[in-house]
Parts: structure tokens; C-alpha cells; sequence
């Protein structure tokens, strides 16, 4: 029987943006985040557990099962572009989010939530209402926030060379900004 990594273990629970979809094994940003933890000599086991489609509704249903196995000192909650895509209420994400970041503490763990914006076609009124809903998450719950994982990929003017062909899921090349963008904060968040 093989021990674990020495370290805290640390739960990543996302969507395609964290499941490495379309792109080979081990480049997406979880997998660069294990290499970068281990460069920096912060020893560390990564679990992602992110499935490609999930909801919040999916991710709160399968949080509890998670928590028990792993015994995570810090989950990262990377959930809500899909319930976008399905039109679901907000207030149902909202809900769901704010439940699991709620079952995460219960245990004695850390949140880093990290969050993502809708495309402009959603309308405005929508997009805002979307992108405050993590802020509002975070403040509720005293937790720390990445409030745009797609920073310098989706908003920037030729963010199309940054996306695989479905204008969706960043390619290979996005994930060293997209983890630039959530490395301050999980730092901070796992220390």
C-alpha cells in the first residue's frame, strides 16, 4: 500500500474548464498547478474532481462523498458555467454554491471559489447579475474569490486563438493564464 503525498490534499471540484476537455493529459491548469505546488516545495495532493458538463446541483450532490474520502484542507469550487448554458435561475446556483461552500467549512476546510462569466449574447443585465452572484457567494461566506478564471483569455480582443474550435474551452495555451489568475489567491487561501 502506497502513502499519499506528504501534505494537505486539496479537492478541485469544476466543470470541462477544470477536466482538461478537448486537451491531452495533464495540461490543463490542475495538472499546472501540481507541478507549480511542487516547484514552489509545497507538497500537496491534487484530486480533480471535476466532470466536463457538471452543475452546481451535480457538484453539491457529490461534495458530501468527496469531503468524507479525501479529508481536504482546501476544496477549490470551479461550478455555474453550466447552469448558465442550461438557463438554470440563478438563485438556484446561488443556492447550490453557497450550500456546498457551507458543507466544505462544516468540516474545518478552506473555499477558494473560483468563478467565470457568461458570453455578452446572455444580455448584460444577466452577465452582471451572474458575475456578482460569486462575489456575493464569497462575502456571505467569508471566502476567498477569483472572480474571473478566463481573465486575459475570454476578454481579451483576439480571445478567439485562446479557445478550442466549439469557442467554449480554452486551448493548451490558455491554461498557464488561467492558473496565473487563481495562483495568488490559492496561495494565500493554503497557507
Amino acid at each position: 500500500m502506497s502513502s499519499p503525498p506528504a501534505g494537505p490534499t486539496i479537492v478541485v471540484l469544476g466543470d470541462s474548464l477544470s477536466a482538461e476537455y478537448g486537451l491531452k493529459r495533464g495540461s490543463g491548469w490542475v495538472a499546472l498547478l501540481e507541478k507549480k505546488l511542487a516547484s514552489e516545495k509545497m507538497p500537496a495532493n491534487v484530486v480533480n474532481a471535476s466532470i466536463s458538463g457538471d452543475t452546481t446541483s451535480g457538484g453539491r450532490a457529490r461534495l458530501r462523498a468527496l469531503l468524507a474520502k479525501h479529508q481536504p484542507k482546501l476544496v477549490v469550487i470551479e461550478l455555474g458555467a453550466n447552469d448558465a448554458l442550461q438557463g438554470l435561475p440563478l438563485a438556484l446556483t446561488q443556492d447550490n454554491l453557497n450550500a456546498m461552500v457551507q458543507s466544505v467549512q462544516a468540516t474545518g476546510a478552506k473555499v477558494l471559489l473560483v468563478g467565470i462569466q457568461v458570453p455578452p449574447n446572455y444580455g448584460r443585465d444577466y452577465g452582471e447579475r451572474f458575475a456578482r452572484m460569486y462575489t456575493q457567494v464569497a462575502k456571505a461566506n467569508k471566502v476567498a474569490l477569483v472572480p474571473f478564471m478566463l481573465k486575459g483569455v475570454a476578454d481579451v480582443p483576439d480571445s478567439l486563438k485562446w479557445f478550442q474550435a466549439d469557442r467554449i474551452h480554452p486551448v493548451e495555451a490558455a491554461h498557464p493564464i488561467i492558473l496565473a489568475n487563481i495562483w495568488p489567491e490559492f496561495k494565500k487561501t493554503l497557507r
